[in-house]
């Protein structure tokens, strides 16, 4: 099976003043794109990863694209910050990384016309700048109607 699935990360309560983006490519090759700088509002981060995999087979589907990172058993999407999106003037030059595990042929087939697999995640860390490194907590992906 090969599709395509429609994702959006959700960043809550981001670090006012510093530039968020969606990481397009890897290694050197790669985009910042959906540039937002944050202020009193949450950011929200379209997207969409290709689905690979046959679930009569594959316990869990595969996910590739030009989003998706890591190796084959942990996939992930990152959120460029401050200096990794490109924004000069601030002190902040993270990455967040928001894993694709825990998404289920059961999530995708869940999936319609009007429905996406959303990710909730904190846009501040513990230290009051922005959230970075693995996301934690992270309370995984679910359905949402759009």
């Amino acid at each position: 099976m090969d599709s395509e699935i429609t994702l959006q990360i959700m960043l809550i309560k981001p670090t006012p003043k510093v530039v968020f983006g969606l990481q397009k490519g890897s290694g050197s090759n790669y985009e910042t794109i959906q540039k937002q700088m944050a202020t009193s509002n949450d950011l929200s981060f379209t997207f969409s990863v290709k689905v690979k995999g046959d679930k009569s087979i594959d316990a869990f589907p595969k996910f590739a694209g030009s989003f998706v990172q890591g190796p084959a058993d942990s996939k992930f999407v990152y959120i460029d910050i401050g200096k990794t999106a490109g924004q000069f003037d601030t002190i902040w030059s993270r990455r967040l990384k928001v894993p694709l595990s825990g998404i289920s042929w059961k999530d995708i087939d869940a999936l319609s016309g009007n429905s996406i697999l959303q990710a909730i995640v904190p846009g501040t860390g513990k230290d009051g700048g922005p959230n970075c490194a693995t996301v934690k907590p992270f309370t995984g992906w679910h359905l949402k109607q759009v």
